[in-house]
């Protein structure tokens, strides 16, 4: 990436939107569960409604959640892997920020081995 990409000022909005630890936990859920309800994420993120509300409405209108009717509830999902991306690669640095030289906690979860080439072989 350049960084006289016409994508700068955005990409400082998408932070800022993620800044927010309501956001984050929201972001969070809905890795764990595909769709949920304004009622169950804010039962996981420990917030009213209406608050989880009006954060999932900016969330939506940055595009990083979609919604579908099912009903009378509106289900929420991610709109896409990138949000979910940034999230816990901020919560990795979180963690060696405060790992005082130590080795964080996500460096102790093995990575499976990328796929193999059995082509090549």
């Amino acid at each position: 990436m350049d960084p006289d990409s016409e994508f700068v000022d955005l990409a400082a909005e998408v932070l800022g939107l993620l800044s927010d630890p309501t956001r984050i936990r929201i972001i969070l859920a809905l890795r764990r569960q595909v769709e949920l309800p304004v009622k169950a994420l804010a039962e996981l993120v420990g917030k009213k409604p209406s608050g989880v509300s009006q954060h999932l409405a900016r969330l939506r209108m940055a595009r990083m959640v979609t919604t579908r009717q099912e009903g009378t509830s509106v289900l929420y999902r991610l709109a896409d892997e990138h949000a979910l991306t940034l999230v816990v690669e901020a919560i990795r640095q979180a963690e060696h920020a405060v790992s005082n030289g130590q080795i964080p906690p996500h460096h102790h979860t093995p990575h499976p081995a990328p796929p193999r080439d059995t082509a090549a072989d």
